[in-house]
């Protein structure tokens, strides 16, 4: 049987253009992603973030995982397991970088992290 590693199957698009889109998804508390980290108090990883950030990012925009360039990130609260999440990403071809804004689905002033990065096309 074969594992998903750090799968996330229950993505909604919320809002989608060609240069911006909307999600809205849930990392359950069975995610790997919160494996070993903290096993007391289990939260999201930063780097857990941005690596799903990264994900959508090519999965939406075609963008590589291989990021050359971090413009800005700030990671503002801790995401427990379970939480509903809305991801806002918009990309701006002109200047090579994709926004990024993650926040709580039901308050969208708890932002969880939130930057920018500079891409390269697939």
């Amino acid at each position: 049987m074969a594992v998903n590693f750090h799968s996330i199957e229950n993505e909604k698009v919320l809002e989608q253009a060609d240069d911006k889109v909307a999600l809205d998804f849930v990392i359950p508390a069975t995610s790997d992603f919160f494996d070993g980290h903290f096993p007391e108090f289990k939260l999201l990883p930063a780097v857990a973030q941005f690596e799903v950030i990264t994900r959508f990012s090519r999965k939406y925009f075609k963008t590589q995982r291989y990021i050359p360039t971090i413009r800005r990130i700030k990671f503002s609260a801790p995401i427990l397991p379970d939480t509903r999440i809305r991801l806002d990403l918009t990309k701006n071809t002109a200047k090579g970088i994709v926004s990024f804004n993650m926040a709580d689905f039901n308050n969208s002033e708890k932002v969880y992290s939130s930057g920018s990065f500079a891409y390269i096309d697939e």
